[in-house]
């Protein structure tokens, strides 16, 4: 067939100069010619796949003599389109590179530099003129595949080069894209540094930290409110589509709402929003992934990524001033077990008392222990009883501390790690007095009296007035309604003085409630995460 034939690359190539071999001993000599020619030709971008191996080929047999003053003809070479061609091609290449790493160790950067800048789909311009009509991620249908190339050139580097991983992870970081490209562009390069991790573990913690500090930056640039403001917005044109069905929306940056190529998942209406749920989606998928083995919890192997998890949540996500949405990677992983979110609580019931810690972070601890308490429904009674008979006493304590001290007003820079505390188990009493109180109401209502709220909200440091408005009122409520409380008008108490900026959620660490509350993922979603990771999802 003619097909057949124009498909087929010749068996002898038509090409000028001698040798590469014989072209490196004309250069010594002083000539350059053929030296330029044989860069010219390796720049051909109708390069045939048979040249492509001929001269890889050839490029094999002097490896060694190509040392650093060749680096314009090996830069030529690390150019070869040579990703999406013929498995000949392919094995030809990664046989190339193999060689050249191992024999010129000064070529590592650039080779490992090649390979990362193809993490991502290539961008697609068409132009008119001198105008951009179109401007798109490549979806080669080969995409998978060129990825899966990509990671076999890598594991070849380090297995040849054993110090690989110390000079990938810059690289890894300088070519993360920046957080404005499309959600796809995002999504392939944060599964493609997860897929690292699997077979290089050196670099697994660096690579979750870079991830999630990326993820930070996205989250803290659009505010909750702005989000769901676009949201709702969008929802009102959709002609009546319910909250639930647009949970999962995410938009392609100017695509339209609805992406028809990726049925698993809806589109968000705000740019930022929909980039953050594709990087959320891929970790949460990738958590699952390396947790399960063959479906079933593999507790080790949970217990070492829990360890770099919490890990990168003390150094990156503990810190991060109004972080809405990173954090629920925690929340899933501890969903897992139940010894996980025990453990989880009590890292953060340490950090909180830990008198040598950053106030902003004991105050950030506190609000995470309260907001995973409140939220978590995973969590049985018993835990959550447990961790208030640690906080509250914890409480009384303070202010059995302070009582007798020249400190002993309202002043959130004097008390914040109480005051967060404070907003903990009120918080936590919001979401779980019924759990507390159903089965034995008696017995539970004992419970919660023998806590002796009164004496804390009653108290000179006066925590009713420093806690979120929003709090105060739904405390207020349900201790009045419960009567957990001794006739006792809390909403008075809060707002004796004048309110102060913290209200507001001015202060050092914002103590928002819901620090787990996800705009972007409902449990439903989280717990189905809708690729499997360590199979190929593109």
């Amino acid at each position: 067939k003619l097909s057949d034939f124009l498909n087929t690359p010749p068996k002898k190539t038509v090409r000028f100069g001698g040798t590469v071999s014989n072209t490196l001993a004309k250069l010594q000599k002083g000539d350059t010619s053929d030296y330029e020619l044989i860069k010219h030709q390796l720049s051909d971008p109708d390069i045939k796949d048979a040249q492509i191996i001929s001269w890889l080929q050839e490029f094999r047999t002097c490896v060694t003599q190509l040392g650093k003053d060749h680096e314009q003809l090996i830069y030529v070479v690390l150019k070869l389109p040579w990703l999406g061609r013929s498995q000949a091609v392919v094995e030809e290449y990664l046989a190339f590179l193999s060689n050249l790493v191992s024999a010129q160790t000064v070529y590592l950067r650039a080779c490992l530099r090649m390979v990362v800048s193809n993490f991502a789909p290539k961008r697609i311009r068409i132009q008119e003129g001198n105008v951009d009509i179109s401007d798109s991620d490549d979806e080669d249908e080969n995409l998978p595949r060129t990825f899966d190339q990509c990671h076999q050139a890598l594991q070849l580097i380090a297995r040849y080069v054993p110090s690989t991983s110390r000079f990938l992870m810059p690289i890894l970081s300088d070519k993360f894209p920046f957080v404005q490209k499309s959600s796809r562009t995002l999504e392939c390069y944060v599964h493609n540094l997860l897929r690292v991790s699997v077979y290089i573990p050196d670099l697994r913690r660096d690579i979750l930290e870079l991830i999630i500090s990326k993820m930070l930056t996205l989250d803290v640039s659009a505010p909750r409110s702005e989000i769901e403001e676009v949201e709702s917005g969008a929802q009102q044109d959709a002609n009546g589509v319910s909250q639930d069905d647009c949970l999962f929306d995410m938009d392609e940056e100017e695509d339209s709402p609805l992406d028809s190529s990726r049925p698993d998942r809806a589109v968000m209406v705000h740019p930022v929003a929909e980039r953050l749920d594709t990087m959320m989606t891929v970790l949460l998928s990738y958590i699952k992934d390396i947790c399960h083995v063959n479906g079933s919890l593999d507790i080790e192997k949970t217990k070492a990524l829990y360890r770099d998890l919490l890990s990168v949540f003390d150094k990156v996500v503990l810190p991060t001033h109004a972080s809405c949405h990173v954090q629920y990677y925690m929340f899933y992983l501890c969903s897992f077990r139940l010894g996980l979110a025990e453990a989880f609580l009590d890292h953060l019931w340490k950090m909180l008392q830990a008198p040598n810690q950053p106030p902003v972070l004991r105050q950030a601890a506190a609000g995470y222990m309260g907001s995973f308490m409140a939220r978590a429904k995973f969590l049985p009674v018993s835990t959550v009883k447990a961790c208030l008979d640690l906080l509250v006493p914890w409480l009384h304590l303070y202010i059995n501390s302070q009582d007798s001290g020249s400190k002993a007003f309202c002043d959130v820079n004097l008390h914040g790690p109480f005051y967060t505390a404070c907003q903990a188990v009120f918080y936590t009493l919001i979401f779980r007095h019924n759990s507390i109180l159903e089965g034995n109401m008696k017995k539970g209502l004992a419970y919660l009296q023998g806590l002796n709220l009164e004496r804390i909200v009653m108290c000179q440091l006066n925590p009713l007035r420093v806690c979120l408005p929003a709090v105060t009122n739904m405390f207020a409520a349900i201790t009045r309604y419960k009567n957990i409380l001794y006739h006792f008008d809390l909403v008075s108490q809060g707002s004796m003085e004048e309110e102060d900026d913290f209200l507001h959620g001015d202060s050092v660490v914002d103590m928002t409630p819901g620090s787990y509350d996800s705009h972007l993922h409902s449990p439903r979603s989280v717990g189905s995460p809708p690729v499997s990771f360590l199979q190929r999802p593109f």
